[in-house]
């Protein structure tokens, strides 16, 4: 990372999506001066190196936009312009999706914040500003968070902080980048995308011809979590692979209402039990309750 980053009063290393975003903190820093501006969409180019590899679908941010406009300004930096001439082009820093949307509905201006980065200071900022955002690719976010530790030197407990994660996520997104680019398209192209499922494969082989039929297999819903979980078990020195674990060897799950009104317990028949477990069992539960 820049230092120069702190002494230009940017917030760099501070969780910005879940405290102070980059608008609040911009404006706090200069409270006497207009950070802000509406620029023309012609003056303004999206930056080829980008994190993002894909906009997504921008219908629903079409459909804000017109109903309420951009609500929260792009970052940009300036191209051109000299002490006596004011800039006339920009590079897009942060907010691309919302200046692909405005174009889309033929928009004349957007609004802005124009920083005065470097280079690879405002690829430092797309890169945590896009990592903070919860519509990132795993292999997109594992890039990113490659990106940060070898171009700017961050060390994985200061990625945690920066995308207020567990440093233990940023772990194992890391260990995605150990597929190859083969297994990662074939992934992509069958629209696996849980972080977990695809550590899933990871663990249970290191054939890349393996790894995309296990893929396949999930795709098609013939293999499960714990399948995976089976192989990945049966891999290490000395395994014995047990079909059905002892019960006592099962996840409990338990939720105690702080009014004592009621408590909640769910058991689960497989020996690793992740959030997405959870989640997708108590979903099930929820789902069967409205149909009933």
């Amino acid at each position: 990372m820049s230092r120069s980053s702190a002494k230009r009063g940017l917030p760099v290393r501070v969780k910005m999506r879940h405290d102070q975003h980059f608008v609040e903190e911009l404006t706090a820093r200069s409270p006497d001066e207009s950070i802000g501006r509406m620029l023309p969409l012609v003056q303004i180019e999206p930056d080829p190196n980008q994190p993002r590899s894909s906009m997504g679908d921008l219908d629903e941010l079409m459909s804000s936009i017109r109903d309420k406009g951009v609500l929260e300004p792009i970052l940009v930096r300036a191209m051109d312009g000299e002490s006596d001439r004011p800039p006339r082009r920009f590079r897009i820093i942060s907010g691309e999706r919302r200046f692909q949307a405005s174009k889309a509905l033929s928009q004349e201006e957007i609004p802005a914040i124009i920083m005065d980065v470097e280079e690879d200071e405002a690829l430092e900022i797309a890169l945590i500003e896009n990592l903070q955002r919860k519509d990132l690719t795993p292999f997109e976010e594992a890039e990113g968070y490659r990106a940060l530790g070898d171009i700017h030197g961050y060390t994985q407990e200061q990625i945690a902080a920066a995308v207020s994660q567990a440093r233990t996520s940023v772990t194992e997104s890391l260990q995605l980048l150990k597929m190859s680019q083969r297994v990662r398209g074939a992934a992509d192209a069958l629209g696996i995308n849980s972080k977990s499922l695809l550590l899933g494969v990871l663990k249970a082989s290191d054939s890349d011809t393996e790894q995309i039929s296990l893929l396949e297999g999930i795709a098609a819903s013939e293999l499960t979590r714990e399948d995976l979980r089976s192989k990945a078990r049966a891999r290490k020195p000395g395994a014995k692979a047990r079909t059905q674990p002892r019960k006592s060897e099962r996840p409990v799950f338990t939720f105690k209402d702080p009014d004592r009104a009621f408590s909640l317990s769910v058991r689960f028949r497989q020996t690793e039990v992740d959030k997405e477990d959870l989640i997708s069992a108590l979903e099930k539960i929820l789902d069967e309750l409205k149909t009933s």
